[in-house]
């Protein structure tokens, strides 16, 4: 008898570990599907990513050509240093935006900020009144205005967006507004008409001077895109800035600093912006309020356009210029077709719409995070 119940323990105890090792392959193999999928889902993800910018390259040569059909002057080499020189206050400002948009974030104060940078700048190189006319350091210090409104304005944007825990659209939003109108106001003491002009020469050599044939704002738009793809692919704060546009509680659970990696995007926005303006006023050669104001939706929509997510957590500098120069291309045919100025428009939005409604695809394609 004692055999016999031996034998059925043993019997017993074999089978129970057989159960259990039955229910640790299920489990395990149901853990390792998923996990399979979720990867083969990331890897989409990636892939879509990856050609995104291919596919704006290939849109962008074939709008070309169908343009090129009926205005064959589209491919002259005049149209495209119009293009060049017309992209890059564009290009500087989308490179800040994308800062923001990778945070999953949005900055709408960049053309406010482009505005009070150029009057407050004006105000005092101007010769005509200028604080600093005639002065030597009248253009270091317009420069540092320009600068220094950017700062202020990003901080501010930041502290409210990161500290408080407002909405960055509604806080940009109510910034742009207030310093819009600032800008306005501030010009109306400082010029009879509505800009402040007579800058000086040195000044304006930055939108038309050149050295050894290259224009001084293409160099310094291109200095400008080498060191924001440094930060955001070589320095510990790019990283910092995907992981909190991936996963905000997920990074402030790994030690990332999320308040201060949020308020540094919104002062290298700011900052951005505020470069974007020395090249557009040295352009124009005039101090205005109303500066880029038709720059409003582009700044958005092509870096959207280029592959930046307005959901956090993906975006290049390259993706940013391909979307300026999709979007500035794009502008240019249509006017070069005689279309009026609401159907440019109109085109316009709707690419920006649609630019927008892939990525909201693309979004709900990778999964979630």
């Amino acid at each position: 008898m004692r055999v016999v119940r031996g034998h059925d323990a043993v019997l017993g105890t074999a089978c129970a570990s057989c159960q259990l090792f039955c229910v640790l392959v299920v489990n395990t193999t149901k853990l390792a599907a998923e996990r399979a999928g979720t990867w083969n889902l990331r890897r989409r993800a990636q892939h879509v990513a990856t050609h995104s910018q291919a596919l704006v390259i290939g849109l962008l040569a074939v709008y070309v050509i169908g343009v090129a059909i009926f205005v064959p002057q589209i491919l002259s080499w005049q149209t495209f240093r119009d293009v060049v020189i017309a992209m890059l206050p564009l290009v500087v400002a989308v490179i800040g935006q994308t800062f923001v948009l990778i945070v999953a974030g949005i900055d709408l104060s960049a053309t406010a900020v482009m505005g009070m940078g150029s009057v407050s700048a004006a105000s005092i190189m101007t010769g005509t009144g200028g604080y600093l006319a005639g002065n030597a350091l009248a253009v270091p210090a317009g420069i540092f205005a320009f600068l220094g409104v950017g700062f202020l304005v990003g901080v501010f944007n930041g502290i409210c967006a990161a500290r408080l825990r407002m909405p960055s659209f509604i806080v940009t939003l109510a910034t742009m507004m207030f310093v819009a109108g600032l800008a306005v106001w501030y010009t109306t003491f400082h010029s009879r008409s509505v800009s402040i002009s007579n800058l000086p020469e040195p000044f304006r050599r930055i939108g038309y001077g050149t050295v050894l044939g290259v224009p001084i704002a293409f160099l310094l738009a291109v200095a400008i895109a080498l060191v924001a793809h440094g930060v955001l692919s070589r320095t510990l704060l790019g990283r910092w800035l995907y992981a909190v546009g991936r996963n905000e509680k997920a990074a402030r659970t790994s030690g990332v600093p999320v308040e201060r990696v949020v308020i540094a995007a919104f002062v290298i926005s700011a900052i951005c912006a505020a470069l974007a303006a020395i090249i557009y006023t040295s352009r124009v050669e005039t101090g205005t309020p109303v500066l880029a104001q038709n720059l409003f939706l582009d700044i958005i929509g092509a870096a959207v356009i280029g592959g930046v997510s307005l959901f956090g957590g993906r975006g290049t500098v390259m993706a940013a210029l391909m979307g300026v120069l999709f979007l500035t291309v794009l502008d240019k045919g249509l006017q070069l077709l005689g279309l009026s100025l609401f159907m440019v428009l109109a085109v316009k939005g709707s690419v920006i719409l649609l630019a927008a409604v892939l990525d909201v695809a693309r979004q709900k394609w990778s999964g979630p995070r």
